[in-house]
């Protein structure tokens, strides 16, 4: 490895107990087990997360979500909707989660070329009033807003490649011209939105790109697009620093996903996102089979230190796709030189 990169971890993540549901603690169980088989950790610094304040917390949140959050634990836990069960830690753990992506940016602003949260719960469902989607609180678009406030990063790209759209992160940046949100994700498809359409309101309108696609998309397909839509967004935004909403349940083995990328897929998607960016902090979002999902991970890694394109033999875009991107510039067009 040749740049400098982090890793957020903690054992304390493992407490959020969700018992046999598809986001267990087995996922981060089973990264680090390969993490330690191929002796990438060494070439890792570690970042220690610490806590989220309540207060910080309030930079996405409401005041009575993040209350009603800590009550439901205190009481042993419960579900915060059909899909998102918590247990008695996981208010702390959710904490955690969100503090360790400020631990990241404070040392990527420091000194670290970029930073791999290995955290849970994930995040990028979390709305303003409301955990779903596996998803307690907006561990991205906190980290945003911490970017913004406690180091003047003014303008942050936000990428977010799980097969889920991000709908809680589009709807924290709404009206936003100083987070870039791109998102690329199968639909129609949980949570429903995400539509090409959705470009954001008022002095936001043009700052969210959404890319949605039909079921069966891969490594060619996302590569295309990326080159073809964010890159030159990318490029025109200038980001001071840039997220990515890391959920690996776009892979061909995903149980949940339906698409068809590859773990070296994810090596040459990261390489892209990593061109145009001064710093970089990746947090875990999905990706539920643990084969695919380490080594997913393993190629982010790979390709955040070394820069490399990966390793992907590049095939014309599936039929429908080119159309799709035609879409998207055109509706883009006028926010962005899309070419």
């Amino acid at each position: 490895m040749t740049s400098k990169v982090g890793l957020v971890y903690s054992d304390e993540y493992l407490k959020h107990d969700t018992g046999e549901h598809p986001e267990n603690s087995k996922r981060l169980v089973a990264i680090l087990s390969l993490l330690k088989e191929k002796k990438v950790l060494k070439d890792l610094t570690l970042i220690n997360p610490r806590k989220a304040d309540l207060k910080e917390i309030e930079y996405i949140h409401s005041p009575s979500y993040i209350q009603k959050v800590g009550e439901i634990c205190r009481r042993g836990g419960g579900f915060l909707d059909s899909d998102t069960p918590v247990s008695k830690d996981s208010f702390e753990v959710a904490l955690l989660a969100a503090g360790g992506v400020f631990s990241a940016i404070d040392r990527v602003v420091a000194n670290l070329d970029s930073a791999f949260c290995l955290i849970r719960p994930p995040g990028h469902h979390a709305r303003k009033s409301a955990g779903m989607g596996f998803c307690i609180f907006n561990n991205v678009a906190l980290g945003a807003r911490y970017a913004q406030r406690r180091h003047n990063l003014k303008r942050v790209l936000i990428v977010d490649w799980d097969v889920h759209h991000g709908n809680g992160t589009q709807e924290a940046f709404w009206h936003d011209p100083s987070v870039l949100y791109f998102s690329i994700h199968r639909y129609p498809h949980y949570p429903g939105t995400g539509r090409i359409e959705e470009v954001g309101e008022g002095e936001g309108r043009g700052y969210t790109v959404n890319v949605p696609l039909p079921a069966g998309c891969g490594d060619s397909d996302y590569i295309y697009i990326f080159k073809e839509t964010l890159f030159p967004c990318a490029l025109e935004f200038k980001p001071d620093i840039t997220f990515v909403s890391a959920g690996f349940d776009a892979h061909r083995a995903d149980p949940l996903g339906g698409m068809d990328l590859t773990s070296p897929g994810y090596g040459a998607l990261t390489s892209l996102v990593r061109k145009p960016s001064k710093r970089i902090v990746s947090c875990l979002e999905g990706g539920y089979s643990l084969l695919a999902l380490s080594e997913s991970v393993l190629e982010h890694l790979y390709s955040l230190a070394s820069h490399l394109e990966g390793r992907i033999d590049y095939e014309p875009p599936k039929k429908g796709v080119e159309e799709i991107v035609e879409k998207v510039k055109e509706i883009h067009s006028k926010y962005w030189n899309l070419g």
